[in-house]
C-alpha cells in the first residue's frame, strides 16, 4: 500500500487455491466516502439527482429515493457497493440499483469495477459484518476507511467470483423454502 509493498504472511487467516491470491481490499477497490449538504442544498420535489443520506435509504432490495440535490459532489453509478459507515445500520450494504446519486457522509461506496464480481465483494462484506461491526468507534458507531481499506480479501478469477455468488444464492434459495 501506498507504493510500498508489504508481507502479509503472517496476518493470512487461511489457505485459499493457488488460483486465488491474498490482496489487501484497498488495493482492488476505490473507496469513495461521502459528504453532507445543508439542508437548503436538497429538497424533497425530486429536483436533481437522489441524494443518499444513510441505512434508512437503503432496503434488501435496493436504494430508496426521498431526497434530491442540484449540486452533486459525491456520485455513485448503478452497480457501486453502498456501505452504511456511520449510525445506526453501519455494515449493512447494498449495490446501487439507481443510475447515479450523490452520497452523504454516513455512506462509503466501492465503485463497479468489470474484473470483479460486485456481488462477490458485497458476499464478502456481508459474511465479515461481524468483523467490520467490530471496528465501529465512537459515541455514534462508523467504520473508518483504513478499516475497510485494510481489510485481506481473497480473490478468486472473475469466473470463479460469479461461480461462488450463484452457489450461495442456490443455497440460500434452498434454504428460504424450507
Amino acid at each position: 500500500m501506498d507504493g510500498i509493498e508489504r508481507c502479509i504472511d503472517d496476518e493470512i487467516p487461511f489457505e485459499i487455491p493457488e488460483s486465488w491470491e491474498w490482496t489487501r481490499l484497498g488495493q482492488i477497490i476505490s473507496l469513495l466516502s461521502g459528504t453532507d449538504f445543508k439542508p437548503e442544498e436538497y429538497n424533497d420535489k425530486c429536483n436533481g439527482i437522489p441524494y443518499i443520506t444513510g441505512a434508512s435509504s437503503l432496503s434488501e432490495n435496493g436504494v430508496l429515493i426521498n431526497r434530491w440535490t442540484e449540486m452533486p459532489k459525491i456520485i455513485v453509478n448503478y452497480g457501486d457497493i453502498l456501505l452504511v459507515c456511520k449510525g445506526s445500520g453501519y455494515g449493512k450494504t447494498v449495490i446501487c440499483d439507481i443510475e447515479k446519486a450523490h452520497i452523504a457522509r454516513q455512506i462509503m461506496a466501492i465503485k463497479k469495477f468489470s474484473t470483479l464480481d460486485m456481488l462477490y465483494i458485497r458476499l464478502f462484506l456481508q459474511a465479515n459484518f461481524n468483523q467490520i461491526k467490530s471496528k465501529g468507534q465512537g459515541v455514534i458507531p462508523g467504520i473508518d476507511r483504513n478499516s475497510v481499506m485494510n481489510m485481506l480479501f481473497p480473490i478468486p478469477p472473475l469466473a470463479e467470483q460469479k461461480r461462488i455468488v450463484e452457489k450461495q444464492r442456490e443455497l440460500f434459495d434452498k434454504i428460504s423454502l424450507i
